[in-house]
């Protein structure tokens, strides 16, 4: 029998500086979804204490308060799809959420995203409620994850 090494895809995910432009930023999102967010748009979130976790290919802004950490947007472009960017992604704000002292961490995603519902449910995100209507697209479940979490 022929031995295959297994091949990782490690991805070095940085913590965004607030203070840079964040039009890199906006042109993942655009690459993402239909309504892309603009610079201005995530440059305010930033400012008003919102982080962002990034590599080339993709990024995850979050915000924590009161004990509750909220993942406001996960992009990943389509050609990175599939190979662990995004957990490398939301495992690195979940780490630095439960730093700033999270308890529980929120995020709404669409009801019919099966993908992007299997990579929460991998990381132990559940469904605590739904919303209707709330993308043009149709429903959004709102998952929960407790924290504090460690991931293998």
């Amino acid at each position: 029998m022929r031995n295959c090494p297994v091949v990782k895809h490690l991805h070095n995910v940085l913590a965004f500086d607030a203070a840079t432009d964040t039009a890199p930023l906006a042109a993942l999102h655009a690459a993402c979804f239909a309504e892309g967010w603009s610079a201005a748009d995530i440059a305010q979130l930033l400012a008003a204490g919102a982080f962002a976790i990034h590599t080339q290919q993709g990024f995850v802004l979050t915000r924590v308060a009161g004990g509750e950490a909220e993942i406001l947007t996960l992009a990943v472009v389509p050609p990175a799809r599939g190979n662990g960017l995004g957990r490398a992604l939301l495992q690195a704000a979940i780490a630095r959420a439960q730093a700033e002292g999270a308890e529980a961490m929120f995020l709404e995603v669409g009801a019919d995203n099966p993908h992007a519902l299997a990579l929460y449910a991998g990381l132990g995100f559940a469904k605590v409620g739904m919303r209707k209507a709330y993308y043009a697209s149709g429903d959004a479940l709102v998952l929960r994850l407790p924290l504090p979490v460690k991931f293998a």
